[in-house]
């Protein structure tokens, strides 16, 4: 049973600080206790936190505590509650098996459950460096979108983490596309080094969700044996300071093997094609309207343009085109003029990038596509990001 606390906060700090911590709570718990928010106030202010033996979240903020304990309730119901109250200071309190919480006239009593019976939350592992909350959220949203949806394939639902110094790499795959993006840090020791891999879900609502501070810190822990309960090992865990209160996660890392596919980021092309972003991933949305699930969205490579293409059947076409620089680096003739791309893939790649153009590196039919970015249309690709896509076979 839960001690029992007495603790009075901002409406708006409760509702986001409830917000965030419920929505780590598990849709299915494996156990009733898990569908519970821990509240645990002391001096300091009020913690609230989920665990589901996989991830667990904490956030801390200030408050007035009247009583210091803790007290566990349905953390779904409280948070329905939490976004509902109206704009009033929140007075919260529990004893024996009760919680009440009074906002203005609007009082509500909650039955807790047993805070004995609620599993230890993991400790946090020490730091192995600080990096740009802003930058962070923007880098795992260019890779997230290659990591895998198949849970039957959980090695390609992570995305792996890298370490090697003041570089933090993040590479994800989901077999038939790829993306690396690398970017710099502030490890906690000048020759920090590792790797893990981190579902790539919890990656990014975590990096969404610590955007409120500056930085982010990051503890990466070895997987080398066996963790227990409440142990450190085989976690990552990311930590942010905010307006808001702190905002703490911990994840337990992905097993399996990361396929080697950095070797694919390097290619020779035989032609490169340079065009506008913005209108490649308008022409793309237009043209895939007509595109038949599982077939190709076809690129034609002309000399000064490219025409996609797209058809279901005899019932609809589509095809549009986009003026373009063209490079042939093979001599007279183009190597390759046309490719079969995913068109959900294409327009996944194009939204990633964070440039005004385009830079597709070919080297021949049916061979992996590398995308990377342009600052100017005849400048050199940037590198810090690098997509690459399996093309799809083209009818003859």
């Amino acid at each position: 049973m839960g001690t029992a606390v007495k603790i009075r906060l901002e409406r708006d700090v409760m509702a986001e600080a409830v917000a965030w911590a419920a929505r780590s709570l598990p849709n299915r718990p494996s156990v009733p206790i898990l569908a519970g928010l821990l509240i645990r106030a002391d001096a300091e202010g009020v913690e609230l936190s989920s665990f589901d033996y996989e991830t667990s979240a904490r956030i801390h903020v200030a408050a007035e505590v009247e009583e210091p304990g803790q007290a566990l309730v349905s953390g779904r119901l409280l948070a329905d509650i939490a976004r509902s109250l109206p704009n009033r200071p929140v007075e919260i309190s529990s004893q024996e098996a009760r919680l009440e919480l009074v906002c203005g006239s609007a009082r509500f009593t909650l039955q807790t459950l047993p805070v004995d019976d609620y599993p230890a939350l993991p400790e946090m592992p020490s730091s192995t460096g600080t990096v740009k909350s802003d930058e962070f959220a923007q880098a795992v949203s260019q890779v997230v979108v290659a990591a895998g949806r198949d849970e039957l394939l959980p090695v390609f639902t992570g995305v792996r983490v890298e370490i090697e110094g003041d570089r933090l790499s993040l590479l994800a795959t989901d077999r038939y596309r790829m993306a690396l993006k690398e970017l710099k840090w502030n490890p906690s020791a000048p020759q920090e080094s590792g790797a893990a891999l981190i579902p790539a879900k919890v990656l990014s609502e975590t990096a969404k969700s610590m955007t409120a501070g500056d930085i982010i810190t990051m503890s990466l822990a070895s997987s080398g044996h066996a963790a227990g309960p409440g142990s450190s090992d085989g976690l990552a865990g990311f930590r942010g300071e905010g307006p808001a209160g702190t905002r703490a996660v911990t994840t337990r890392l992905l097993d399996g093997e990361f396929p080697k596919v950095r070797h694919l980021m390097s290619v020779q092309p035989t032609v490169t094609v340079r065009c506008s972003t913005n209108d490649l991933i308008a022409s793309v949305k237009r043209v895939a309207l007509v595109a038949e699930r599982n077939t190709p969205l076809r690129m034609l490579i002309e000399d000064d343009h490219v025409a996609l293409e797209a058809a279901t059947g005899d019932q609809a076409q589509a095809s549009e085109a986009i003026q373009a620089t063209v490079e042939n680096h093979q001599g007279a003739e183009l190597a390759i003029t046309a490719a079969g791309f995913n068109p959900h893939y294409l327009s996944d790649a194009l939204t990633a990038l964070d440039t005004p153009y385009v830079n597709f590196s070919f080297t021949a039919a049916g061979k992996p596509c590398l995308v990377t970015g342009l600052a100017e249309v005849d400048g050199e690709p940037l590198t810090d990001y690098r997509h690459v896509i399996m093309l799809m076979r083209l009818p003859s």
